[in-house]
């Protein structure tokens, strides 16, 4: 062996010693992002108030009991009542059908952390719970448009509106509402299923709500959140301006009515649903559009409460009480079940 080389052997020999060291420096930090990816997440809910869970269980538990009878109720009046098969009841039977399924994806969970005091999720089972949560809303948002639709066209088209609103009609919009509301967050929710979570993962909410999730994600997520903001000005903006715009034709074609009998008539068909319409988009508002500081986030809280637990609570009672036909539907059922 040439003697000139030794010293050139002996550098390489310490560059590969260097370059073993990196790599074994950073082999366990590699291993420790790998180990910080997380898995499930802990919804805080309630967890401030323990002394409390017990209270709070059988409130929820009533709530959702009475919610889920109460829109099944509206639901079987509908189906078995002559008189109820109109476009009004047919779309009032899909909404009562919509509100029991929005509670059942937020209560049994809640019910079940306060019960046996698990508090997590899966991140797949969080994001699923946000997909069905916000397709629901959506849904909701089209369907309050077309049952306001559906009473401009009574009130301000009525000699129009048996051949306008016929059965066919009904069917394709309620079709059609349903899937573009499954549609409507698809994308997003596909982009947040990419996302990666290193920690923390608390969510100090009650439900998997879009915002506390995209909070605790370790990745970019401007591009998430651009699709949600699209997505949500293209699905929810028209059906609202379509309901606010439908409303105000509404409110002043029955100024115009001369007989006080018929205009109260009049605004008696629509005042149920324009207060449904009020409380849903007051307390959606409350929610998604006041900053959520530190001080705002329990208020904010109690808003997501109200419109996604106590909204589909208030329905039935609302179009029940104030709603001659339901009534008189619901005292012909009552009146059959005790004579048999």
């Amino acid at each position: 062996m040439d003697l000139s080389t030794l010293p050139l052997l002996n550098q390489a020999r310490d560059i590969d010693t260097i370059v073993t060291a990196t790599e074994m420096k950073l082999m366990p930090n590699i291993h420790d992002r790998k180990q910080m990816n997380i898995t499930e997440f802990i919804l805080l809910g309630f967890g401030d108030l323990p002394q409390l869970h017990s209270l709070l269980f059988l409130v929820f538990l009533v709530i959702y009991a009475v919610t889920v009878a109460g829109n099944i109720l509206i639901i079987v009046l509908v189906v078995v009542d002559q008189h109820l098969h109109t476009p009004m009841y047919f779309f009032l039977g899909n909404l009562s059908c919509l509100e029991t399924c929005y509670t059942s994806t937020i209560l049994p969970r809640v019910l079940t952390s306060l019960l046996n005091g698990d508090r997590t999720i899966s991140v797949t089972g969080c994001i699923a719970q946000l997909y069905v949560f916000g397709s629901l809303a959506g849904t909701e948002c089209f369907l309050l448009s077309v049952m306001s639709y559906d009473r401009y066209l009574a009130i301000c088209k009525p000699l129009h509106y048996a051949a306008l609103m016929n059965g066919r009609l009904c069917l394709q919009l309620v079709v059609g509402l349903w899937i573009g509301g499954f549609m409507s967050v698809s994308i997003f929710i596909f982009m947040m299923s990419q996302l990666t979570f290193c920690g923390p993962n608390e969510i100090d909410h009650f439900f998997c709500d879009f915002r506390p999730i995209i909070k605790l994600s370790c990745t970019d997520t401007h591009m998430v959140e651009v699709a949600s903001f699209i997505s949500s000005s293209i699905f929810t903006l028209p059906p609202f301006l379509l309901t606010v715009a439908s409303y105000v034709y509404i409110i002043s074609t029955i100024l115009r009515i001369s007989s006080s009998t018929r205009r109260q008539k009049a605004f008696s068909t629509c005042s149920s649903h324009l207060i449904v319409v009020t409380i849903f988009y007051g307390t959606l508002i409350m929610v998604y559009l006041v900053s959520e500081s530190d001080a705002l986030r329990d208020l904010n809280k109690v808003f997501s409460f109200f419109y996604g637990v106590l909204t589909p609570l208030f329905n039935p009672l609302i179009y029940s009480l104030r709603n001659k036909e339901v009534k008189e539907a619901l005292r012909k059922v009552l009146l059959k079940f005790f004579v048999f």
